[in-house]
């Protein structure tokens, strides 16, 4: 490496944010004694390994596209995140907890690819071939067209991919290959960032789609997102509860198609499951009209899913009332005690306070505020919500109800599933559904929905 090209700067192993000088905790992702001294200087990247063999300008209106179709994988939920399949030549990023079932799905989704379009190739910096092999046994894996690579340096792995030509590769994991020519231990950030680039160049070159996957952070960030996410086409994320079944696979990032994307899995004994009806799975121990519990049709990406949301009000025994939010923003479950007690006239000021959302699930979007306040407001009257009945509307600080975002494949997702009612916000627009086939109970504000969403009972505690 020319020392003229290059400059010494540090930094974070955790997030990847540079600074000029040591830092002991980084600003980023408040890790401390994580940067480290790296010199930067240009990418080398082999003159072999244009992405283009004409590298003059075009216009856009003269380029041919030709023919062009996805790569479909087996999974029909990995189609779906990837936006309808995967597109020849991109690099897609996985990341994900250790053990959450990244390597598992990538060995499936090859075996489906070998046994109908031929050589497909994993790659395993940390595994031996012996140990892939158990592991494939474990997950019913068969061997025909399906390659097993154990190594690190990314030169010699390209070498083998050359004279191979798979139709798909995977890199287990991008912390685990190394090159030789570029600075840093394996898993830096100059390292990480090098064999990234190198990987791309060789996928856009050759036509052929590379998974690689990415260790996280503690705070559930991929490892380096400043030196991977911007260079690679598509990024995945795979969550799940420690002790839950089920597995969310989540779009951040997609150049060919929608972002927030969710495909939805369950982990058994031979491997991960899709689920095609997950709203179905969810509600599977829904008990209707129960003290508490009220289902919403969130949105995942273009995807609506019904999940109960239940909620637990207990006078504080000593100290401080107390707020647990599992599955939602607890800064958002503050917001709604503070509406209910303020604008609706729930005295819950002096009450422990707890909201879960069951499955496993995350939910972020405003659409569940209603549903919460609802679920809230059934435990502290001990006041059962209409049989049949879904709840969406944001909830505003004057205790206002706002309309959300498509309404009507929400509902369209409830009618589906049988529910007989949808308490929402009073909306201008008109929507496009039959009457008969569920009963809108719109409200402007939470304490109407209060009044018409929960069944009339013998006075108790208000």
């Amino acid at each position: 490496m020319d020392k003229s090209k290059v400059k010494r700067i540090f930094v974070c192993q955790q997030c990847g944010k540079e600074s000029a000088k040591w830092l002991g905790r980084c600003p980023n992702c408040q890790a401390w004694n994580s940067f480290v001294e790296t010199a930067v200087g240009l990418s080398h990247i082999p003159s072999d390994l244009s992405c283009s063999r004409e590298n003059k300008p075009q216009e856009l209106s003269q380029v041919e596209v030709g023919f062009f179709s996805r790569f479909h994988l087996g999974f029909a939920e990995l189609n779906r995140v990837l936006g309808g399949g995967l597109v020849p030549g991109s690099l897609v990023l996985i990341g994900g907890e250790p053990g959450i079932g990244k390597s598992t799905l990538l060995l499936q989704a090859l075996a489906m690819v070998a046994e109908s379009n031929g050589p497909v190739a994993y790659v395993s910096g940390e595994e031996s071939i012996n140990q892939v092999k158990l592991r494939a046994e474990r997950l019913n894996v068969r061997g025909k067209g399906f390659f097993i690579l154990s190594e690190t340096s990314l030169s010699a792995l390209l070498g083998h991919l050359e004279a191979l030509l798979p139709h798909l590769v995977v890199i287990d994991s991008i912390q685990s290959v190394y090159l030789e020519d570029a600075s840093g231990v394996p898993g830096s950030i100059a390292q990480v960032r090098e064999c990234t680039l190198r990987l791309m160049y060789w996928a856009k070159r050759n036509n052929v789609p590379v998974f690689i996957t990415g260790h996280v952070t503690k705070d559930g960030a991929i490892a380096g997102p400043g030196a991977l996410e911007h260079i690679v086409d598509v990024v995945l994320y795979f969550e799940g509860e420690q002790f839950s079944n089920y597995r969310m696979l989540r779009s951040v990032k997609n150049r060919f198609g929608p972002t927030n994307e969710v495909g939805v899995f369950e982990m058994g004994r031979s491997g991960l499951i899709e689920i095609e009806n997950p709203s179905q799975v969810f509600l599977s121990k829904y008990k209707d009209a129960a003290i508490g519990s009220v289902v919403v049709p969130a949105l995942e990406g273009t995807r609506p899913l019904l999940v109960e949301i239940q909620a637990l009000i207990t006078p504080a025994s000593f100290g401080p009332p107390r707020r647990i939010a599992n599955g939602i923003d607890f800064n958002r479950l503050l917001l709604i005690s503070a509406v209910l007690s303020k604008r609706a006239g729930l005295r819950v000021s002096n009450q422990d306070i707890m909201v879960n959302v069951t499955g496993g699930l995350k939910v972020n979007e405003p659409a569940i505020d209603l549903g919460i306040a609802l679920a809230i407001a059934s435990s502290f009257r001990d006041s059962k919500p209409l049989s049949g009945l879904v709840a969406l509307g944001e909830v505003g600080l004057n205790g206002e109800l706002r309309s959300v975002a498509q309404a009507e494949r929400r509902i369209a997702e409830a009618i589906r599933l049988g529910f007989k009612s949808c308490l929402m916000p009073r909306s201008s627009s008109q929507l496009s559904l039959g009457k008969a086939d569920i009963q809108l109970i719109e409200a402007s504000s939470v304490a109407d929905a209060l009044h018409l969403g929960l069944r009339r009972e013998p006075k108790g505690k208000q």
